[in-house]
């Protein structure tokens, strides 16, 4: 910051791409002390080991990004940049469940649901998310060294089609269940946006057609395809932990499910 402390930069100098960059800086700093109370909270307060141990996870994950951060401000490394934002998602994605293991929902008793084929319901939700993960890291390295941008495209078509089978399926097996019919109808709805944002940061790179209000376009369609691609991602995440969460499945007219058979009794 030019000499000055972080925290005390001057907010007058903070024009242009200073602006960007600090502002980015401090909420960084105040998301790693959010980060830092939620993890002493846990500690002190949470019953649950693997909740303390989840929550001492996070701070170490805050830490190590905001040390990527400011190594990539001095080295200036595409390398550090790769990694930087892909931690960033997968820190959001493990502060949304820690958000949904300490709620109201999840600490009560769950409604006991017939199995069916929740084991291979199960499955594909893990395989989503994975895919959708896996999408990000495509995007850091096609945002920052331009390759693999087949594989990408590759990808976000399987992701469409896992997305549809798992809403129907969903919808078709669970269509009085809230908690698992929310998130599929909102998955679809940012499937559709992504989709939009992709094409438009995609005609904005890589091809001549001018876009609407030009250089800004060029700009807010990546960032905010990066954004909602963060959103689909513990969307679907979220859907699986609800999927996969112990007691929520039983036996249905004999038939059996692996997650059936993880609930006790």
């Amino acid at each position: 910051t030019f000499g000055h402390n972080m925290f005390l930069y001057p907010w007058s100098n903070m024009v242009g791409g200073v602006f960007y960059e600090h502002s980015h800086r401090l909420l960084g700093a105040v998301v790693g002390l959010l980060t830092l109370a939620l993890a002493l909270m846990l500690w002190v307060m949470e019953p649950r080991r693997w909740m303390r141990w989840l929550g001492g996870l996070a701070l170490v994950a805050v830490v190590a990004q905001g040390v990527l951060g400011g190594l990539r401000v001095v080295l200036l490394r595409d390398t550090l940049a790769m990694i930087h934002g892909p931690l960033a998602h997968a820190f959001f994605a493990l502060t949304v469940s820690l958000a949904l293991f300490t709620s109201g929902e999840w600490n009560r008793t769950p409604t006991r649901l017939a199995s069916q084929d929740a084991a291979h319901l199960g499955r594909l939700c893990l395989l989503t998310t994975g895919l959708l993960y896996l999408q990000i890291v495509f995007c850091a390295l096609l945002t920052h060294i331009g390759a693999h941008l087949d594989a990408h495209l590759a990808s976000a078509a399987l992701i469409c089609v896992l997305v549809l089978v798992v809403t129907v399926r969903t919808l078709r097996r669970r269509v009085d269940l809230p908690q698992l019919v929310r998130p599929v109808i909102l998955l679809c709805g940012l499937l559709v946006v992504q989709l939009f944002l992709g094409l438009g940061a995609y005609l904005g790179r890589f091809t001549g057609v001018p876009l609407p209000l030009g250089q800004f376009s060029a700009l807010a369609f990546p960032a905010a395809h990066r954004v909602n691609g963060g959103l689909l991602l513990v969307t679907s995440l979220v859907l699986t932990l609800r999927m996969y969460r112990p007691g929520i499945w039983r036996r249905a007219g004999g038939g059996s499910a692996s997650v059936a058979q993880r609930v006790p009794g």
